[in-house]
């Protein structure tokens, strides 16, 4: 029986890893659970799969959580040391980071301490403190096990080959709702179009990550601290979202992973690794389909993707800023302060302002998260 704390459990991770978990009663515990402020979806998890300890970020409803599970026997904790908590649970075996941005940074690091192996899909944690997670993951032989899609297929191609035979990581990226868009059409993209995305169904953030391909921009500076930072990663456009990333070897062989777009397969893979669970979702129908298809992505209409490997090419400090400024400007986006277009703007010019330091110390991260934070506010407060 493996014992699983669970972090962001009410977001669309956090639901598809409870929904496989729910498939394998005999196989997997929670263990420990937090979320963010959908009290009431908490509640009824909690109910459900009745774990020892829970923590709510949003402490203003603490008091409403405790009077939803008043008849249960859990302990309830709330606020940013509350996910620390479940992260570094003793009794769990494998920590799931279901969290979105880099409030996922911290218990990633506090489940590594604690000698836990954790199964990553908040990419954010890699992605500003990628070193330094990545040190804490040596010093306690914990494992970091992937959930992306993407990165799941790679470290599942990658099964028992060396790092010197790869040639290239290809990433594979469905382009989101804009792309065959001219110029012109982005222009004027209401939030309603972006947070169509025709393949996945994700959280609010990440979908429109998807919409400007931040969100592989970020996949692509946490392959190259997953894979190995001096990796030659490339980013093609898939549109159907079959094939989920390639590796291609130093012998010109290509290994690619496909699957249907379900984000229930890398997570239990994640679950069940090194091992696998039969399934109960459907089979790939290889023969219902005629095209799979191949583009090369438009940086111009899409610069946040140069942006992302700009950052890590700078590194230091650089790619913390990066994700701080997309998650304001993206926010900004969302309650309509700012047009779609605006977005890749405001975080060239933070990127533009900062000047990088080494990361030495947790702390260098946060304070350039923070500046990042501040600055981007500023750019987005001043009318353009």
């Amino acid at each position: 029986m493996k014992k699983i704390s669970l972090l962001g459990s009410t977001g669309s991770i956090g639901v598809n890893t409870l929904d496989v978990v729910e498939r394998y009663p005999e196989k997997f515990q929670v263990c420990a659970l937090s979320a963010g402020s959908n009290v009431e979806l908490f509640a009824r998890q909690i109910r459900k799969f009745k774990p020892t300890l829970v923590a709510l970020f949003d402490v203003t409803k603490i008091d409403i959580l405790k009077e939803l599970v008043a008849d249960l026997d859990v302990e309830i904790i709330s606020g940013p040391e509350g996910l620390v908590s479940v992260a570094s649970f003793l009794d769990a075996d494998l920590v799931v980071s279901g969290v979105v941005g880099s409030a996922g940074l911290l218990p990633a690091l506090s489940a590594l301490r604690a000698g836990k192996n954790l199964a990553l899909a908040n990419k954010e944690t890699l992605v500003i403190a990628g070193e330094l997670v990545l040190q804490e993951a040596e010093l306690t032989n914990a494992k970091v096990i992937p959930i992306d899609s993407e990165h799941s297929a790679i470290f599942q191609a990658l099964n028992g080959e060396k790092p010197e035979r790869i040639k290239k990581i290809i990433l594979t990226a469905s382009g989101g709702p804009f792309r065959t868009f001219s110029l012109k059409q982005m222009e004027n993209i209401t939030v309603k179009e972006a947070l169509n995305h025709p393949n996945w169904s994700m959280g609010a953030k990440i979908t429109i990550d998807s919409s400007t391909m931040m969100n592989k921009g970020l996949e692509y500076i946490e392959a190259k601290w997953l894979f190995g930072v001096n990796t030659n990663v490339e980013v093609i456009v898939h549109a159907q979202s079959i094939i989920h990333s390639m590796i291609e070897f130093v012998d010109t062989s290509i290994i690619a992973q496909l699957g249907i777009p379900d984000m229930r397969v890398p997570i239990a893979y994640a679950l069940t690794y090194p091992d696998r669970f039969v399934s109960e979702l459907p089979s790939l129908d290889l023969a219902s389909m005629s095209d799979l298809t191949f583009e090369a992505p438009d940086l111009e209409r899409f610069p946040c993707l140069q942006l992302a490997m700009d950052a890590m090419k700078i590194g230091e400090t650089m790619p913390a800023v990066l994700n701080a400024a997309n998650e304001v400007a993206v926010q900004a986006f969302l309650e309509e302060q700012i047009p779609y277009k605006e977005i890749s703007e405001i975080i060239r010019m933070v990127m533009h302002n900062h000047r990088p330091v080494p990361l030495k110390e947790i702390q260098n991260i946060l304070d350039a998260d923070l500046w990042a934070r501040e600055e981007s506010t500023k750019i987005i407060a001043v009318p353009h």
